[in-house]
């Protein structure tokens, strides 16, 4: 081997174990990742990348499994500050009587700000390198997220009433078109539209919303079918299905992201499987809030792209996405009657692969190929709680929960270090939070 047949590079990640996510169902053992710049030049045995590559730093993870950074395709970031403040109710109750009203008291430019660098830590902390949130203020997330170096999509709230970020769909409708533009391009944020739910959104906007999707490419992200009240509701109504309003409108497609689907007749799979939109599960929110259980095994028979999501810590209680994998592949074993309805390897590709097909970036995102943006998370198995490992894939599924994450790469840069946040101050941060904790407790008790 000569000098010239030698590769220099920025990282190397000696690993354990990987998995690659592509191909599925596969687990290599003693492998290297070789990142250069923002992307994966290689991944490789140790022993070729001896040969072949010399880098500016080397990281030996003798006990790790190392694997692409996960996607959580629904949220609330900011609600990471309402975490536990109104639980053990139905979703109405829930938002009616808690959630609007506590909103309404403090949802300001600096909670939002806040609140979206709390979860930000939990979700780095626990292995999410891609998060898709949809909230007000959404200029601050967006912000909030570029300044961490975390990739998101970040959707504009769409409603039909007045709220703190604007005086309604019109308005909404004008500063999300400014939002895009102001990050069209951008290699961490990808701005989308997010149009609450049937029930809180009309006609109109819905459609102006398809048209500022076309016109600009934007994603559209919006809760549908979530609770058995709101189809009966629709019915009633309207005479039709949400769902099927929504495809009338043009609004289901491609492009779109439909959030929790619990409640789905054979009509709503075959509009889903005609329009190519994609189904975000969140099973532990709907399992909290008794919303109902996404069918999880048949939307994947019949070729619809399922992804996951935490949806916000206060319906969840936390952002970690091994977690809800893990909800996600026991509940879908239950609704199929199955027990491999969705196994291990297919959890781990709806919680990375999946998430990129939705965001349209499954060519850069999501698995740990040569070429794709350098996002990958190393999990450590040598804790009690792991042992004995037969197989990583189901232990990352079945024994593992977030916190065994010690290393985190977006882009190539570090973001997670033997467990340590790299990018947020923990201390600092955690005083905001127990400022906004103690006016909140002052309300609860007013």
């Amino acid at each position: 081997m000569t000098a010239d047949t030698i590769t220099a590079a920025d990282i190397r990640i000696n690993a354990r174990w990987l998995i690659p996510i592509e191909p599925c169902g596969v687990v290599l053992e003693h492998q290297a990742v070789i990142i250069q710049g923002t992307r994966i030049a290689a991944v490789l045995p140790v022993a070729d990348a001896d040969r072949k590559f010399r880098t500016r730093e080397t990281i030996d993870l003798p006990h790790h499994v190392v694997m692409p950074g996960l996607i959580n395709m629904h949220g609330h970031a900011a609600m990471a500050l309402f975490r536990g403040m109104a639980d053990d109710l139905p979703l109405m109750t829930w938002l009616n009587d808690h959630i609007w009203p506590a909103e309404g008291r403090f949802i300001s430019e600096q909670f939002i700000a806040d609140g979206t660098q709390l979860a930000m830590a939990e979700m780095l902390r626990t292995g999410t390198t891609t998060f898709s949130d949809m909230y007000f203020f959404p200029e601050i997330v967006a912000q909030s997220a570029y300044d961490t170096g975390m990739r998101a999509q970040i959707c504009f709230p769409l409603l039909d009433f007045p709220t703190v970020w604007g005086s309604g769909p019109d308005e909404y409708l004008s500063k999300g078109e400014s939002l895009i533009e102001a990050w069209k391009g951008d290699d961490y944020i990808m701005p989308a539209i997010g149009p609450h739910a049937p029930y809180t959104v009309s006609d109109g906007p819905l459609a102006e919303a398809v048209a500022l999707s076309e016109r600009t490419g934007a994603r559209i992200q919006i809760h549908l079918h979530e609770t058995e009240f709101e189809v009966a509701e629709a019915l009633e109504k309207q005479g039709k299905r949400p769902a099927e309003r929504l495809a009338k409108l043009g609004v289901l497609g491609t492009r779109t992201q439909c959030v929790h689907m619990t409640q789905i007749s054979d009509s709503d799979i075959a509009l889903l499987t005609d329009t190519g939109a994609h189904v975000i599960h969140c099973p532990e929110s709907n399992l909290k809030l008794a919303s109902g259980l996404c069918p999880a095994h048949k939307l994947m028979e019949h070729g619809i792209n399922l992804a996951i999501g935490t949806d916000g810590a206060a319906s969840n209680n936390d952002l970690d996405l091994f977690g809800e994998i893990r909800t996600a592949a026991m509940v879908a074993k239950v609704v199929a009657n199955d027990a491999a309805a969705l196994s291990a390897h297919k959890a781990l590709q709806v919680a990375t692969l999946n998430g990129a097909r939705a965001l349209g970036r499954e060519d850069e995102l999501g698995s740990l190929v040569a070429g794709k943006l350098a996002d990958i998370i190393a999990v450590d198995l040598s804790d009690p709680f792991i042992q004995p490992v037969y197989d990583p894939a189901s232990h990352l599924v079945y024994s593992n929960h977030g916190r065994a994450v010690t290393h985190s790469w977006i882009n190539g840069v570090p973001q997670v270090q033997e467990g340590k946040l790299t990018r947020i101050d923990v201390p600092d941060l955690m005083l905001r939070v127990e400022d906004w904790a103690r006016q909140i407790r002052q309300q609860q008790a007013d």
